[in-house]
């Protein structure tokens, strides 16, 4: 396991975007659903805002485009369904919520998208405000904490290498290597994916590897490996926690003062 201990700081990071219209906001979530956990990814080529809105009992998965918007949802055994897993009164408030969240959203594109992306930059410069540019207009302030991530070395060994997502459950990544420095890597030499129970990463090394061509041994490069799939695949990232923040003031849940 990586040292925590060599944990960097979390930081407090200030945003100031224009959100939009935040008409759902003033729509009231039934009891039991008023602390989702959403997320939304923006398909650029698809011109489509995919909205996720998760609880422990089931999520509702919303895809809005110039064409109108699609749902479905799955259950507490992540199936797929037509059907919803809540009364049909609640329901009926929740995709009145998640559609109006999702066209607000929808609406910013892509400008606020590449206004958060801009402020996750500078985030990453050691900057600690971050102001989009705008005609005059009401312009809401985010602030999020940003998880420090932990101290990794460089790449100590031989040639070069990347990781690249694969196929199969529990979110795997590939470690490639090449040994020639500067030149594409292209062998996987190493794995890493999420402990679907603990929620910690684990790695396994690929049999058949030369470690003494790769410039390190197996048990140095696996605690580098989920040091860095810790970085970069579990801890949220400043972009990941701005999404988070934005929806929620969006939606309302931010409990906005």
């Amino acid at each position: 396991m990586p040292d925590e201990t060599l944990r960097l700081p979390n930081s407090i990071f200030q945003a100031v975007f224009d959100l939009g219209d935040k008409r759902a906001a003033k729509i009231e979530l039934p009891l039991a659903l008023r602390e989702p956990e959403i997320f939304a990814e923006w398909q650029d080529d698809e011109n489509l805002v995919s909205l996720y809105v998760g609880y422990e009992d089931g999520q509702l998965h919303l895809d809005l485009g110039a064409s109108g918007a699609e749902h479905h949802f799955h259950g507490p055994d992540g199936d797929a369904s037509e059907n919803s897993p809540w009364t049909d009164a609640d329901t009926a408030v929740l995709l009145k919520w998640s559609t109006g969240l999702a066209a607000n959203f929808f609406e910013r594109m892509p400008e606020l998208m590449e206004d958060i992306e801009e402020a996750a930059a500078w985030h990453e410069e050691g900057y600690p405000l971050y102001v989009c540019e705008t005609e005059p207009t009401q312009l809401d302030l985010i602030e999020v904490e940003i998880e420090g991530e932990i101290l990794t070395l460089p790449w100590l060994g031989s040639g070069t290498v990347s990781q690249d997502h694969v196929d199969g459950e529990n979110h795997p990544i590939a470690l490639l290597w090449n040994p020639v420095d500067g030149a594409i890597p292209d062998r996987t030499i190493a794995r890493a994916w999420l402990d679907p129970i603990s929620g910690e990463p684990v790695t396994s090394a690929e049999t058949g590897v030369d470690w003494s061509a790769v410039g390190l041994e197996r048990e140095e490069v696996l605690p580098w490996l989920e040091g860095i799939y810790l970085n970069h695949h579990i801890t949220p990232d400043a972009e990941i926690e701005l999404v988070h923040a934005v929806l929620e003031r969006m939606g309302g849940l931010d409990r906005e003062q």
